[in-house]
């Protein structure tokens, strides 16, 4: 049996039936616990002597009913490993012996002896936490599962003494008891989180809480106040106390609050006598807490933390605190230095160094420790996550004790493990970056070597069982051979070694499987990287080459020797599976560049989901099988009674089919016969053992093939559960399966059973923990005495299997350890310690690619020295060109020339090819650019400079009418525009026009007459007089204009009855704009219709303005334009003016000539529109202009196509404003040394005389065109101003147009609601008075019905008196008769409504219950016949 043999005591009969009335009652009924009590608990309650029998608790064994399998099928030989990483993993009931949890179980060690005993979870899923009772009689066992126990066994015995029931849901994370032992604390995990206090002797929960809404790491008591606990964990501290309240016993829990700290996970802490916590922080300071606040945070000097990452553990141990860090240091503090610290500067920080410190070790991580049970011991036994256990001596003195590793484990995940095929040693890998190997029988560890890199695999050679061969993440193979040095006797153990034979790196990525052919002859590793190395088995191993497979290897297995065949199946993480046949060992790669192996043959198989098609056949299966049950149901039910058969329900739909994506991953798998192979799938095809074979289809690509398997083996209850691994025992009786569960299955096997029928019948055991101890390995020793199994939760465990299925049963004390043989001692290989090196197949290519680059250099070389060869021949080709006669004519071959023809027209189409796209697309963004500037304008800016004056004008820039001034009309006529606004045709006021006139012509008044050609001194008299004339008649006008002001001033002179024009004109203005006067102060004013204005009315306006202002501003564009074309005819002429001057002046002596004005050609801002319209010419300069840009060395400078263009038009713009006065200088024809005759003097004169009369003439002419130019140009510009001061106010009046149509909006969508609810309410109050109308007329006819019916009634009961009589003795029965109401039926209508039918119906029924209440009291006279003696037609 896996637990623990001995004897147990069964329960008295006083002690069953008082703990069944305490569980049924839920009342103890002795030895209540009262806290502060000082006796011992228990005393004289029957409880306390009784235990559980341990075999009734233990769950055991989960076997199937058909299996023929004993419970006892495995039992626990050794425990290898150890939970390190567990928190408070580590417990010491005596001096010498310690206790922890390993898997589902928990290990008891004696140290000194090196023996462990077990005990296993009673509920199977695993072990929660443990404590130790402060007597160290009791332990306390929280388990895992579903609502979990608490056991507490006794010690030594292990007897159950106490179940504690219903403490949480799923599982306990702490536990605590109080330090007088009588009450115990729990605290459960997700999804509850419950804190318990329980009377543990009385099995009785006294109080219960929800402690937090995340993980709990730690909870104690108070040693100084039993009602106060804390809890610590992710992120938060509580503090607790039990308080007495009306109702019974309460827990309170206070929150502490880290204010100003940076929130941290708590995960030891300490209670001070005082009432003060210290806790530790993830960043290695100390926080001390009063209350729930935290009081100081404390580190060392300097800022300095306490240690160098998060404390795990503090202990108060004889006025010292003792903590434990992750960093392997243990440091003691003086209490009370602690206990008063405190921040006098005003910091939160309060620095202090420890009195004594430990550093255990380097890469120590401790995690918890306890003290030893001797009085006054300092030694202490400490828990190392890095997997180990330390005997420590904290005495700090000078015979103080070093530190010492006394158990040493695996920390972290197992990965590998093998076991030798010749002797008990077994090897294993973690992720802890070492190799340990083990012996079985001396259940010892023999050595352990660390690497740098994480082992990821392990394998032992087939023959000899000394050779290791071992795969690391870095892709590296290495070939450790064991070695044990001999003594007398035997072996020692103690010198065992592991020496590097032989370093090799097959693969880039993590060596993922290692597998030896039975024959020992060759070797096979896989990679996750996707490829399959094979070795020849030597010395040294030899390469031989690598196939590439569509997936990650996971798994490796050569066809078994049965089979007679070499084939190695590779199973990829992916689905993939590919069986290759191996290569001969003196086979090589065929190419040289590559170890890859590409004529092997390979058979494909990838994997496609199956087992939603499974549920939906089973589903099928059900609802068959219901369908036949009930329908005998019904069958017998029909013989029994003749009842109507109820019919059958709608069928639900079936379960859809569903493909996972991405596809479930492989885990395992094992041949079953030639080219077929069991698979165990994870994820959603977990549950399941997949029977496949490869397919003789294997034309189609691995990629896209959909395999699907021929038979499936369904693995019982754990449908979800998936087969992590598998292993054979060596006698082929079991399949031993390790779960991803931590679960242990062994199935019985059959001779000659491929399908695995047998599988139905399983054997299951909970190994490792459940949570986080996935099976990573299982194995059968060489002799099947021993099933191992390694697991994520870092155990190794060891069991012993029973015969007839495991090894001889030869009592173990009988036979002694079978160690290989020791090996001469050799020469440690080189080791590979680089993790980049290059693996094989790339070293093999970079040499290749070497080799390549070498190859390639030396027809460089031969290149090179051909060049040189051509290059001489050619240089004597040209000195013997030179040397050839000078006369010789030198043409090249006509083919030659055509050739190049050719190609030039070849290269000339292919960049126009290739331009094409560009010139396009240029073409197409000027278009774009042009539309896009130019269609929204409808006249852009265009300037006109004066000559001889700093004044210009400018055209307004108009954007294109908008689709509503499109509609008006975006001309407006005289009718149209707005008041104020007439102008002359000039563009100015008259008046204005005529002053401007006045100040721009000449003093002198008019054009200069040119003179009459009469010589100079006519021109003078006649100068003369004219100016007298001017002076006359300017006296003149002065004089009548005096005259005509005199007569205006008198004229606008006011009467005395005139009225001031400002009071006249504020009269208006009020009796324009009284209008809201008038609204308040008339009861019945009404505003006029064309006082009242509208939205279109406000855009009719807006429009108005806009086509004014679009009106005016094309107006002044059109006279600026005019400006402008008549200044480019004006330089036209001058231009033609001043060639004749030249012509004229070249005739002329240097003397007589007259300078030219100097006149400019149109500048740029003038014309716009050419910057933009290059010519032929301009494109010429401009690629004259690239030319003379290039530099000399031939690298081109890039510009832009718009920077040349502006540089072209700035050369064409300084040549187009060159003055136009500037011509040769005068050249008089004069022979010299030639004497003229008078006549020819007096010719000569004449003709001087006619020159200078043409010379002054053209310049008179040319200056009074500029003249007259100049001064129409300032008129335009004083008009353009007057119109931009126009333009400005226009805009502010538009800008409060549209204000006040957005208001005219709003508000007339407001009177719109008004007037449509205004309208609503007057049909409204119409309708309803036609209604009242209405009504009081059917009132008057009613009322005047009424007044003659009441006078037909009178009329009546006077007739029926007269013919009753005076004392007639049936007045009575006549009288009623006569009263009697009288039914009358009425046509029911055909449309009638039910609920008038239903209260006629109520009437009716009222009516004839009352006639019958009156037939009741008038007796049994009938109302129908007539009495005696009377008239029936009275």
């Amino acid at each position: 049996m896996v637990w623990l043999e001995g004897q147990s005591k069964r329960i008295v009969p006083e002690a069953a039936d008082s703990l069944q009335m305490s569980q049924e009652t839920g009342a103890v009924p002795l030895g209540s616990v009262m806290l502060g009590s000082t006796g011992q608990p228990g005393m004289g309650c029957p409880l306390e002597h009784m235990h559980y029998d341990r075999k009734q608790l233990w769950r055991g064994p989960e076997v199937s009913p058909e299996a023929n399998i004993p419970t006892d099928l495995l039992s626990l030989d050794h425990s290898f490993g150890y939970d390190c990483r567990r928190r408070a993993n580590l417990q010491l009931l005596e001096e010498s012996t310690l206790t922890f949890i390993a898997g589902n179980f928990l290990v008891f060690l004696d140290v000194c002896a090196r023996k462990q005993r077990y005990i296993s979870s009673c509920s199977g899923e695993g072990i929660g936490a443990i404590m130790v009772h402060p007597s160290r009689h009791f332990l306390a066992v929280a388990e895992k599962g579903n609502r979990p126990n608490i056991v507490v066994y006794e010690f030594p015995s292990l007897q159950p003494f106490r179940i504690l029931r219903g403490g949480t849901a799923w599982v306990y994370t702490t536990l605590a008891f109080d330090h007088e032992g009588l009450l115990l604390a729990s605290v459960g995990g997700a999804p509850d989180y419950m804190l318990t206090l329980w009377a543990w002797r009385e099995e009785r929960v006294l109080l219960r809480c929800k402690a937090a809404s995340q993980d709990v790491y730690r909870i104690s008591f108070s040693s100084d106040s039993p009602a106060q606990l804390t809890t610590s964990g992710a992120g938060h501290i509580k503090f607790w106390k039990m308080a007495s309240s009306f109702t019974g016993l309460k827990l309170q829990g206070q929150l502490g609050r880290f204010g100003r700290t940076t929130p941290t996970d708590i995960e030891g802490y300490v209670e001070f006598p005082d009432g003060k916590v210290l806790s530790g922080s993830e960043w290695g300071n100390m926080l001390l807490w009063e209350g729930a606040l935290i009081k100081v945070e404390i580190c060392r000097r300097g800022g300095r933390p306490c240690h160098n990452g998060a404390i795990r553990q503090f202990v108060l141990d004889e006025g010292e605190i003792l903590t434990v860090g992750i960093d392997g240091a243990i440091r003691a503090w003086h209490f009370e230095s602690v206990d008063g610290a405190d921040s006098s500067d005003g910091s939160d920080l309060f620095e202090l160094e420890p009195m004594n410190e430990v550093l255990v070790g380097r890469g120590v991580c401790l995690v918890s420790m306890v003290k030893g049970t001797t009085q006054g011991s300092s030694i202490w036994f400490a828990q190392d996550s890095g997997g180990a256990v330390w005997k420590l001596d904290l005495s700090f003195s000078n015979m103080t004790r070093d530190p010492e590793a006394i158990l040493t484990f695996h920390s972290g995940p197992i990965v590998s493990m093998d076991v030798s095929r010749t002797s008990h040693l077994m090897a294993t890998s973690a992720l802890d970056r070492s190799v340990r190997v083990f012996d079985l029988l001396a259940q010892r560890e023999l050595i352990c070597s660390r690497f740098r890199q994480n082992a990821t695999t392990v394998t032992w050679e087939p023959r000899g069982g000394q050779l290791l061969a071992v795969g690391f993440e870095d892709g590296l193979l290495r070939l450790l051979e064991f070695f044990l040095p001999p003594e007398e006797g035997g072996y020692s153990p103690d010198g065992a070694q592991l020496q590097l034979r032989q370093a090799v790196k097959p693969h880039w990525g993590p060596v993922s499987a290692i597998a030896f052919h039975s024959s020992g002859r060759l070797l096979a590793t896989g990679s996750k990287d996707g490829t399959v190395f094979f070795f020849v088995v030597g010395d040294p191993y030899e390469a031989i080459g690598l196939i590439t497979v569509p997936g990650p290897v996971c798994s490796l297995q050569w066809a078994p020797p049965s089979q007679g065949r070499k084939a190695l199946l590779i199973l990829c993480e992916n689905g993939h599976v590919v069986e290759v046949g191996a290569p001969e060992p003196g086979s090589r790669a065929p190419r040289r560049h590559s170890y890859e192996l590409e004529d092997l043959p390979r058979m494909h198989f990838h994997f496609h989901s199956v087992k939603s098609h499974i549920r939906r056949d089973e589903e099928v299966t059900r609802r068959k099988a219901e369908k036949q049950k009930r329908r005998v149901e019904e069958e017998q039910q029909l013989k029994e009674s003749l009842e109507e058969k109820e019919p059958w329900g709608e069928e639900e739909d079936l379960p859809p089919l569903y493909i996972p994506d991405p596809p479930s991953p492989l885990l395992c798998g094992f041949y079953s016969g030639p080219g077929s192979f069991w698979l165990s799938m994870g994820g959603f095809d977990a549950g399941f053992l997949y029977h496949c074979r490869f397919s003789s289809q294997q034309e189609q690509a691995a990629e896209r093939r959909h395999d699907e398997p021929f038979a499936v083996v369904p693995l019982g209850h754990g449908e979800d559960d998936a087969v992590q691994c598998v292993s054979i025992s060596c006698g082929g009786q079991l399949l031993l399966c390790g779960m991803q569960t931590g679960r242990l299955r062994a199935y019985p096997l059959q001779l000659e059973d491929p399908h695995l029928c047998s599988l139905r019948a399983s054997w299951v055991l909970g190994v490792h923990y459940s949570q986080n101890g996935t099976v990573r390995a299982i194995r059968c020793s060489h002799d099947d005495r021993f099933v191992l199994t390694v697991g994520d939760d870092g155990n190794i465990f060891s069991f012993s299997l029973l015969a007839p299925w495991g090894g001889l049963g030869i009592p173990q004390d009988q036979e002694t350890a079978s160690p290989p043989p020791p090996l001469p001692r050799q020469k440690v290989a080189q080791d590979i310690e680089d993790p980049q090196a290059y693996s094989l197949e790339t070293a093999r290519q970079c040499t290749e690619l070497e080799r390549l680059a070498q190859e390639a250099e030396h027809r460089k070389v031969e290149l090179r020295r051909e060049l040189v060869e051509l290059q001489k021949r050619f240089r004597e080709l040209q000195w013997r060109t030179r040397e050839l006669p000078s006369h010789m004519e030198r043409t090249l071959d006509q083919s030659f020339q055509e050739e190049v023809k050719q190609m030039t027209a070849q290269r000339v189409a292919e960049t126009q090819r290739k331009l094409a796209w560009e010139r396009e697309w240029y073409r197409l963004s000027l278009k774009k650019l042009q539309d896009r500037l130019g269609d929204p304008l409808e006249s852009d800016t265009i300037n006109v400079v004066a000559f001889h004056s700093p004044h210009r004008v400018s055209t307004c820039r108009i954007l294109t009418p908008s689709p509503e001034q499109q509609i008006h009309g975006t001309g407006t006529g005289p009718e149209k525009r707005l008041p104020g606004t007439e102008t002359e045709p000039g563009g100015v006021a008259a008046p204005v026009q005529a002053a401007l006139v006045t100040e721009t012509l000449p003093k002198h008044g008019g054009l200069q007459p040119q003179q009459t050609g009469r010589g100079r001194l006519a021109a003078r008299q006649a100068q003369k007089l004219q100016k007298a004339s001017e002076k006359v008649n300017r006296a003149k006008a002065k004089i009548g204009q005096r005259r005509k002001e005199w007569a205006n001033l008198l004229a606008s002179k006011p009467s005395e009855a005139a009225e001031d024009p400002q009071d006249v004109q504020a009269i208006q203005h009020a009796q324009e704009n009284m209008r809201d006067f008038k609204l308040k102060t008339a009861d019945d004013f009404r505003v006029p219709e064309h006082w009242k204005m509208s939205t279109d009315r406000k855009r009719a306006q807006l429009v108005t303005l806009e086509e004014e202002i679009h009106w005016r501003k094309t107006e002044m564009n059109s006279q600026v334009v005019g400006l402008r074309d008549s200044k480019l005819q004006l330089l036209s002429q001058l231009r033609i003016q001043m060639q004749q001057l030249q012509v004229v002046q070249v005739q002329l002596p240097p003397a007589l000539c007259i300078a030219p004005p100097t006149i400019l050609g149109p500048l740029p801002e003038e014309t716009p529109k050419q910057k933009l319209q290059p010519s032929p010419a301009t494109l010429l300069r401009l690629q004259s202009l690239h030319a003379r840009r290039a530099p000399p060395g031939g690298e081109r400078e890039e510009l832009g196509l718009l920077e040349l263009l502006e540089h072209a038009g700035g050369e064409q713009a300084e040549h187009d404003n060159m003055p136009i006065s500037e011509c040769p200088p005068c050249q008089s024809i004069q022979l010299e040394g030639h004497a003229f005759t008078e006549l020819e003097e007096e010719i000569r004169r004449v003709e001087e005389i006619k020159l200078l009369h043409l010379q002054d003439s053209l310049l008179a002419q040319m200056s009074q065109d500029i003249s007259d130019f100049d001064t129409r140009l300032k008129l335009l510009r004083h008009g353009k101003l007057k119109l931009d001061v126009k333009l400005k106010l226009w805009d502010l009046q538009h800008i409060t147009l549209y204000q006040e149509l957005l208001l005219l909006r709003d508000f007339e969508t407001r009177e719109d609601r008004l007037q449509e609810a205004l309208r609503w309410r007057q049909e409204e109050w119409w309708l309803l008075t036609s209604k009242l109308e209405e009504t009081r007329q059917q009132l008057q006819v009613k009322q005047q019905e009424v007044a003659h019916l009441q006078e037909q009634e009178k009329v009546l009961n006077a007739t029926f008196q007269a013919l009753l009589g005076p004392n007639n003795k049936w007045g009575p029965f006549l009288t009623k008769v006569f009263r009697k109401k009288v039914k009358r039926v009425k046509k029911r209508e055909k449309t009638g409504e039910i609920e008038e039918q239903g209260d006629s119906a109520e009437e009716s029924e009222g009516e004839s219950d009352w006639d019958e209440d009156e037939d009741s009291e008038s007796g049994s006279v009938d109302d129908t016949t007539c009495p005696p003696r009377h008239n029936p037609a009275t």
